[in-house]
């Protein structure tokens, strides 16, 4: 193609989404930042730029530097940014005992968000009416048209077939055996739907609004009521041939353990969760105890609650310690309800990575708490269907083209 050449449609919307995915996983770039990372020149940028902002899909703001950071001469360059409201995504959490509906920006942002308690293993068709009243009520909260959303994200604590997309209910949500829960929810919805695992959800949350944030390779651990590994490679969510990838919680960790659900013998999932710790703590105090009880117990500086909590990240790190050496990421990100535990748990994590892994993985992994907090899993769910927005607004310009 010759200089005074214009690219075909084609090139024009592969360099569109080549943008906007760029934008969404970096926010605030320059625009000669953003040449030289798409490989694309500066008058190509800046009519990219320029369609996109007319069109309200991006925005541009100077930024004042640091007080910290050298004084330049003349003003700060333009920073370019997705604009938050060009798009939005809804997240449903299915909790065993509650569902979520949260309406997101492309910020990241909630601005929509309504809960209701549900008894979800026992009755999924009715939950997913339950879904649908929330999803409504959110939109409606938020001020957001159902022609602005790109879709619907499913976080469920089962494993999720990527390819029929039905979940692998045996041992986990057994009433959910044979559910379709995408075609369910797309028929009450009018939106599409896309069902993850609630840990790949996690991982995508974090990649994209959390603590992962413009980190390409990740591993998200979930400690809830289960135990569940996110993967995020080479900045792509990975879930494996058959979407069930990271079953991390399944893992043998002592050979005469307890036995699992899944059928197996001293799996992580059996020390590893919220439940487990209060119950191992709960019986040596001889009363019944919650998790809330034992993060009580542990800012008080009770010894038991201690040590429950620091023999958990031990066995955690062990077993993470393997994933680093097969992944060698850059970052792990420790989520759930045993992540309020904070440096009490994750101390022995790193300590058990860096006595376990390979010097080279061992040095180039941090272990960090995840930040998104109680809106983790909505946001993650929600966070899957964002990552195509790219694509959706893309789409938009060329069929107005």
């Amino acid at each position: 193609m010759s200089l005074n050449e214009s690219p075909t449609p084609s090139v024009r919307h592969a360099n569109r989404v080549r943008m906007l995915h760029a934008l969404l996983r970096h926010p605030a770039r320059s625009r000669a930042d953003l040449g030289r990372s798409l490989g694309l020149s500066r008058a190509t940028v800046t009519a990219l730029l320029h369609e996109l902002e007319v069109a309200g899909m991006v925005e541009q703001q100077r930024y004042e530097l640091d007080d910290e950071r050298p004084p330049a001469i003349g003003r700060p360059p333009l920073q370019v940014s997705l604009a938050p409201r060009a798009a939005y995504a809804v997240g449903l959490d299915f909790g065993h005992r509650h569902v979520r509906s949260a309406v997101c920006d492309l910020g990241g942002r909630i601005v929509g968000d309504q809960w209701a308690a549900n008894d979800t293993d026992t009755h999924p068709l009715s939950s997913f009416d339950v879904a649908h009243r929330l999803t409504s009520a959110a939109l409606a909260e938020a001020g957001v048209s159902p022609a602005h959303v790109v879709g619907a994200g499913v976080g469920l604590a089962a494993p999720v077939d990527a390819v029929t997309g039905l979940i692998y209910a045996e041992g986990v949500l057994p009433r959910w055996d044979g559910v379709q829960p995408a075609a369910e929810l797309e028929r009450r919805l009018g939106l599409p739907v896309q069902v993850v695992n609630d840990a790949n959800a996690g991982a995508m949350g974090e990649h994209l609004f959390g603590a992962g944030r413009g980190v390409s390779d990740l591993v998200y651990l979930q400690l809830s009521g289960g135990v569940g590994l996110g993967l995020i490679l080479n900045g792509e969510s990975y879930g494996g041939v058959a979407g069930v990838a990271g079953e991390l919680g399944h893992t043998p960790v002592i050979e005469d353990g307890l036995i699992c659900r899944c059928g197996n013998r001293g799996c992580l999932e059996t020390l590893a969760t919220s439940d487990a710790v209060a119950d191992l703590l709960g019986r040596s105090r001889g009363e019944a105890m919650t998790f809330a009880r034992v993060l009580e117990l542990l800012e008080s500086g009770d010894r038991g609650a201690r040590r429950a909590v620091t023999d958990t990240g031990a066995a955690v790190g062990r077993a993470i310690a393997g994933v680093v050496n097969l992944l060698n990421p850059e970052l792990v990100i420790i989520g759930g309800e045993l992540a309020a535990a904070g440096d009490t748990l994750l101390e022995p994590i790193r300590e058990a990575v860096d006595r376990r892994a390979i010097l080279p993985a061992a040095r180039a992994v941090r272990v960090v708490r995840g930040s998104l907090g109680e809106h983790a899993e909505v946001l993650g769910a929600a966070a899957v269907q964002l990552a195509r927005a790219p694509e959706a607004l893309a789409g938009r310009l060329a069929n107005i083209a």
